[in-house]
C-alpha cells in the first residue's frame, strides 16, 4: 500500500477542510480526489469528524483521508480508531508524535523556526508544517531548508492559487490548499462539482 505521504507528495497539495458541518464527507473527498487532490485533512474543529473521517476512509474514493488540528495524544488515538491515514498538527506535541509511532501513522507536525523543526525531527515527524506560511513567505521557506535539505515541509495558512508555485519552487514537498478550494459555504451545502473545479484550477497553478 503506498505510503499516504507519497500520494500526497505526487499531488504537491493537501485540502485542508474547515467547516461548521460535511453533509456527505465521502463526497467531500471524492470530488476533491476528482479534482487532483487526494490528500484531505478533516480537522477537529469540525463537529463529528470522528464519524466523518470514517465515512470517507470506508467509502474508498481514492482519497487519503487525514486528521487536522490534532491537539493532544487522546485526539491522535480517536482520529487513528476512526481510520485517520496521516495526522497533522498546529503545533509541537510530544503526545501526539508518541501516539503516531506507536500506530505507524505518519505525522505533519507545525513548526516555524529552525528549533522548532529540530525539536519535532528529534520525535520522528514524517513532515513537518510550516505555519503560517504567509508570515514570512517562500523565500524564509527556502532559506530554513538550507540546513535542513532532505526535510519534507508542508506550507500552510495564506497559499493561494497566486503564490502556490512560489512555496513549491521554494521547496515545499506539498502545499495547504483551504478557502479557495473548500469554502466553508460550498462544503456545508454539498456543491461537490464546483469544489472539483476548484481543485483542478488550484493544481494546474503549480504549472502556471
Amino acid at each position: 500500500m503506498q505510503n499516504p505521504l507519497d500520494a500526497i507528495a505526487e499531488d504537491r497539495c493537501v485540502a485542508v477542510v474547515r467547516a461548521a458541518e460535511i453533509p456527505d464527507a465521502a463526497a467531500l473527498a471524492a470530488a476533491l480526489a476528482a479534482g487532483g487532490i487526494r490528500g484531505v485533512e478533516l480537522t477537529f474543529t469540525t463537529p463529528g469528524v470522528l464519524e466523518l473521517i470514517a465515512s470517507a476512509v470506508e467509502a474508498d474514493t481514492g482519497a487519503v483521508v487525514g486528521a487536522g488540528t490534532v491537539l493532544d495524544r487522546f485526539q491522535a488515538l480517536d482520529a487513528i480508531a476512526a481510520g485517520a491515514e496521516f495526522l497533522v498538527t498546529p503545533g509541537l506535541s510530544e503526545g501526539v508524535a508518541s501516539a503516531a509511532a506507536e500506530n505507524g501513522i505518519p505525522l505533519i507536525m507545525g513548526t516555524y523556526t529552525a528549533s522548532e523543526v529540530m525539536r519535532a525531527l528529534d520525535l520522528g515527524v514524517a513532515a513537518v508544517k510550516i505555519f503560517p506560511a504567509d508570515a514570512a513567505g517562500a523565500g524564509y521557506l527556502k532559506s530554513l531548508r538550507g540546513p535542513f535539505p532532505d526535510l519534507r515541509v508542508m506550507a500552510s495558512g495564506g497559499i493561494s492559487e497566486s503564490n502556490a508555485a512560489d512555496y513549491l519552487a521554494a521547496g515545499a514537498f506539498c502545499v495547504a490548499a483551504g478557502s479557495s478550494v473548500v469554502p466553508a459555504s460550498g462544503v456545508e451545502s454539498g456543491q461537490w462539482q464546483d469544489i472539483t473545479t476548484r481543485a483542478r484550477r488550484f493544481v494546474a497553478s503549480f504549472d502556471s
